[in-house]
């Protein structure tokens, strides 16, 4: 399986990975922004991308519509502070597979991806 990973904030990446490694999942790319993932995720194939909402340069709502303008079917999970039920409307209407609020769990985490993904991690 192989993950793309767009948060601007260092530490969240690295405990995207460490969770997911746990997983057994290792083929794991990792953007700072917007820009940077959409350069990844145009360059790659990914079973599943998680993105923050709040970045520089382009952030996770932007970089969601991008994706969604090539490739309607990877699931795109916003990880993020924002709760708000009119953000999360806007990413429903902007295409986004699910939503994790943080702080999140390892087993929240793995949850999504066996629902999206469809594998048991």
């Amino acid at each position: 399986m192989k993950v793309l990973i767009v948060d601007d904030s260092g530490t969240m990446r690295i405990i995207q990975k460490r969770c997911l490694n746990k997983l057994g999942i290792n083929d794991i790319d990792e953007g700072e922004d917007g820009v940077k993932g959409l350069a990844l995720f145009r360059a790659n194939n990914y079973d599943v991308v998680f993105t923050d909402w709040n970045m520089p340069n382009m952030d996770g709502l932007e970089f969601l519509k991008e994706i969604r303008k090539s490739n309607t079917q990877v699931p795109v999970i916003m990880i993020t502070t924002e709760a708000e039920k009119a953000r999360v409307i806007l990413a429903v209407q902007a295409g986004v597979s699910d939503y994790l609020v943080k702080p999140f769990t390892p087993d929240a985490l793995k949850d999504k991806l066996e629902k999206w993904v469809g594998c048991h991690v």
